[in-house]
């Protein structure tokens, strides 16, 4: 059975995902902080007749990260495909940002994405996939999100220079590029004044894994 796994898996977008390719065929390894969340996921996994395993995980920590890839390849477990989707918003007029709104925005949307793909490398084939969220906000500048652009950005930097690197080896790197979703992203930021008209991370999913069977980059605007 081929292997994902998927950072930010317990809810939203990165439950979506698991969801839809756990009926592919791949067991689903989820990763983050909310182990309640978790747990919730892998249910509906089985209820669906999936297979899905949890690990508690701050992507912050990169020791955990380490320790964590190392138990994989302990296991001699291959990774099919790696998504990485954890993610933080952190909003508002750039005059109002702290050093420690910089700090926990770039450790969550850069750091931990270019650790997790480093410390899990030797776990990926030639056949490998990797898809990295990582928003329209990496495309373009927007208004109150100096910040969350900004990490989007260097995100999408890493992610096309991976592309270059490895376009010979079979190892693919994709880019997702998508509006906001109606998630628990929104739970504690006004920045979006309506989040349940936005779409569902569902229909977000589908459409990833759609074009991410062909294509190496992927934009859903609203």
């Amino acid at each position: 059975m081929k292997n994902c796994f998927i950072t930010g898996g317990g809810s939203g977008l990165g439950k979506e995902l698991a969801l839809l390719y756990s009926q592919k065929g791949f067991h689903i390894h989820l990763a983050s902080r909310n182990t309640d969340k978790l747990a919730s996921a892998k249910k509906e996994i089985e209820a669906a007749g999936g297979q899905a395993t949890i690990y508690s995980l701050d992507v912050q920590e990169p020791q955990a990260i380490e320790e964590l890839a190392a138990a994989f390849q302990k296991d001699n477990q291959q990774i099919d495909l790696f998504i990485n989707n954890a993610g933080v918003g952190i909003f508002g007029p750039f005059s109002s940002i702290t050093m420690e709104d910089i700090e926990t925005t770039f450790a969550v949307n850069v750091y931990a994405p270019i650790l997790l793909t480093k410390a899990f490398l030797p776990l990926l084939s030639s056949n490998s996939t990797v898809i990295n969220i990582i928003s329209t906000a990496g495309l373009r500048g927007k208004k109150h999100e100096s910040l969350y652009c900004a990490s989007k950005f260097a995100l999408r930097g890493f992610t096309e220079s991976l592309q270059k690197e490895y376009e010979n080896d079979g190892l693919r790197f994709v880019a997702a590029y998508m509006g906001g979703m109606n998630t628990p992203f929104w739970d504690h930021s006004d920045h979006v004044k309506n989040p349940a008209a936005l779409p569902h991370p569902k229909q977000i999913a589908e459409r990833i894994a759609q074009e991410a069977e062909e294509q190496w980059e992927i934009i859903i605007e609203r």
